[in-house]
């Protein structure tokens, strides 16, 4: 006899590049405002400590797999961002050791029903349903890595158009700190991503785009929202 009232849900999982495995998401915290130029786009222009929403595991969106577009929202944003994935975790974990939890990078895109998220920011409510909506992560393969974290080229296209392009090395809160300073929140472990925020050129996306994202060095993904 099953332990179980119903069968559990499977495994989230996100390809790993060149190995057989594969990653199993636990959790996936995203951070906001991480770039000086997106920071000011949003209305905002300092270092505040980073601040973090969540997305459910099973908002990813594998590669080689579309995003529909949700129900509820007339204003579907695209959101660039590299990707952190963890092998091991702890809390109050200090900067200089915050790298070793890492075990890859990957290109990560952040969809938001931006119409909802400004509605609850007006009404000082969370942005649960603006960011952890269903298929709202897609990712690329996960790309193993050891020593500094990338801090190249960061781009997406839509439809062929350019429009978001910087480099990651403009992130306000680099990727270590940004490691430690979720440590001091929650208790990481293995299986955790963290979408390490985007750069300014935030913008609408509606069925039938094409949208394809890029981390130099990292790899790249390409969806159409459906």
């Amino acid at each position: 006899m099953s332990a179980y009232l119903f069968d559990p849900p499977p495994i989230v999982t996100v390809p790993i590049e060149g190995r057989a495995e594969s990653f199993p998401v636990r959790r996936i915290l995203c951070v906001g405002r991480n770039y000086a130029a997106h920071r000011r786009e949003m209305g905002g222009d300092d270092r505040d400590p980073p601040f973090f929403f969540a997305k459910p595991a099973d908002a990813i969106v594998p590669p080689g797999k579309d995003a529909a577009y949700p129900p509820k929202t007339s204003n579907l944003h695209h959101e660039i961002e590299l990707v952190v994935a963890l092998k091991s975790g702890g809390k109050d974990v200090p900067v200089d050791r915050a790298l070793d939890l890492i075990f890859g990078y990957a290109v990560g895109v952040d969809l938001t029903r931006r119409d909802l998220q400004n509605a609850a920011k007006d009404k000082g409510q969370p942005w649960d349903s603006s960011k952890g909506f269903d298929q709202s992560a897609p990712i690329s393969a996960i790309k193993p890595w050891t020593g500094a974290p990338p801090q190249g080229r960061i781009a997406l296209s839509v439809n062929g158009q350019v429009k978001q392009d910087a480099v990651v090395a403009d992130m306000i809160w680099a990727t270590a700190e940004i490691v430690a300073e979720a440590s001091k929140l929650w208790t990481l472990a293995p299986g955790d991503l963290i979408y390490t925020g985007t750069p300014e050129g935030v913008g609408p996306l509606v069925k039938g785009d094409k949208v394809e994202g890029s981390v130099e060095g990292v790899g790249s993904l390409a969806f159409t929202v459906v």
